[in-house]
């Protein structure tokens, strides 16, 4: 018997502890991310590197982060999400270690890209899990509540780091981000799994491998051997066999069967896509304030801090109303991709402040209904048992398309020269990504009305024969 389902679901109680303790990990590691460029950019331009080193790092950091998902779903199989959140905070700040004593440009690749890209990889998919174990119809706002941690970090590191960057300089800095990283532990401490994780044989798996038919046997299995036959006389192990053992295995703790679903295929993809095109508005954005609608670094820290704050507000907010009104996780999502489309739209259109301003702040909301409901879509979908490798194959799709789609972004952007050009680019995936998704959700919607209209039906077909033999 499973135990996830032998037991009841607190949806809460100690998981609101479980939620806090999230909330701490993901404001001293994920807000790391926002201050990159305010922490490395000064030094890298004291090393004489230009801003395609800056791009790389960045990059690669995405890749490292996003392609850590070929290892998440074992790795959450074989221990649980508190040791692999903690392994990740401690890479984290191993990571920023070593860029604070960086000399040359390859440092931060190996700290930040690599270093600090998987150890995020790790954190996020781990927490989510805690996260998931504990709440039902509670799920959203509690994913909600723990994303609004990193939401709060982003508003109040870079504040931090201003102040240590203009009083102890570079290396104490990256220093006190790295000793700030390992508060997380704290915070993974709490991570108690709700049930007992289920026995997984990742951990056998190489011994298995090595291990011929003849040598492994079933417990009910009975194995006659002939006397005459010594066992030097033994067949060599079947290289076939082996291969096909081996891929049975790389399936069962990769759960790549989820790649049959085309269902799947087209939420992993899309959800990639808009990342991408979040990302690349990320980057261009402040570019796109100062030398597009020409306005001062005063208001574009304003601009930017409206979009972070819509974000926080709505991260608490959105989750309430979204689960009182039982709405789907993927039509959330689904919202929040039409909203960014039209923000998009809007200001490639109109450079007006007061149309900035509130583009600024739909961008922020919209954001938070794409995040919140990244992870709870795939959740949504999948069973249970392959939550873990769901979510570690839509990390690595992320990868890929980041790696791709992102590069052709900022080939857009510097072939047009232009930032109105690179908007369109990116309201035309997010367009894409509607006009696939759309159709496919009203069919499966409209299929599962008739299926729940028909068993209506039934019931009360059988409920008027009842009553008809009773009288």
């Amino acid at each position: 018997m499973d135990v996830q389902s032998s037991r009841v679901v607190p949806d809460g109680g100690y998981g609101w502890i479980v939620v806090a303790a999230v909330a701490l990990i993901n404001m001293t590691n994920q807000s790391i991310l926002s201050v990159f460029g305010q922490l490395f950019v000064g030094e890298l331009q004291k090393m004489q590197e230009d801003t395609f080193t800056a791009a790389l790092i960045t990059n690669l950091n995405s890749l490292a982060l996003n392609f850590s998902g070929l290892f998440i779903g074992p790795a959450i199989k074989s221990f649980k999400p508190r040791n692999v959140a903690a392994t990740g905070c401690i890479l984290v700040a191993l990571g920023l270690a070593l860029c604070a004593f960086a000399t040359e440009s390859w440092h931060f690749i190996l700290g930040y890209s690599f270093f600090v890209g998987f150890g995020l990889g790790l954190i996020s998919p781990s927490t989510f899990m805690a996260i998931n174990s504990y709440f039902t119809t509670k799920r959203g706002r509690a994913v909600g509540v723990s994303l609004a941690g990193a939401g709060l970090g982003q508003v109040l590191i870079p504040h931090l780091v201003r102040y240590l960057l203009d009083n102890h300089g570079f290396r104490y800095a990256v220093l006190s981000m790295s000793s700030l990283s390992l508060f997380g532990l704290f915070g993974a401490a709490f991570l108690k799994p709700l049930n007992p994780p289920a026995k997984h044989n990742n951990r056998k798996h190489i011994r298995l491998l090595a291990e011929t038919d003849g040598e492994r046997t079933s417990p009910l299995q009975v194995v006659v051997i002939s006397t005459n036959q010594s066992k030097t006389e033994r067949s060599p192990p079947n290289v076939d066999t082996l291969c096909s053992r081996m891929g049975q295995r790389l399936v069962q703790a990769m759960d790549l069967e989820l790649l049959k679903d085309v269902v799947f295929w087209s939420i992993i993809v899309g959800m990639a896509l808009v990342y991408t095109a979040t990302i690349n508005f990320t980057m261009i954005f402040p570019g796109f304030l100062e030398q597009t609608a020409k306005l001062n670094s005063q208001m574009v820290a304003f601009c930017m801090s409206l979009v972070a704050g819509a974000d926080i507000v709505c991260r608490l907010l959105l989750p309430i109303v979204t689960d009182h009104l039982r709405i789907p996780y993927r039509v959330v999502f689904l919202i929040g991709i039409v909203g960014l489309f039209v923000a998009r739209c809007v200001l490639a259109e109109n450079q007006a402040l007061p149309v900035i301003i509130s583009m600024s702040v739909l961008t922020g909301m919209m954001k938070s209904a794409t995040v919140i409901n990244n992870n709870l879509t795939i959740s949504a979908h999948c069973r249970s048992e392959k939550l873990a490798g769901g979510l570690g194959l839509s990390m690595m799709s992320k990868g890929i398309i980041v790696i791709t789609v992102g590069q052709l972004l900022g080939w857009v952007r510097d072939y047009a020269d232009s930032y109105l050009i690179c908007l369109y680019a990116q309201g035309a995936i997010l367009l894409a990504v509607v006009l696939f998704w759309t159709p496919e959700i009203l069919y499966r919607h409209r299929r599962q009305r008739c299926a729940t209209n028909k068993s209506m039906e039934t019931q009360s077909i059988d409920a008027a024969e009842v009553t008809k033999l009773n009288s």
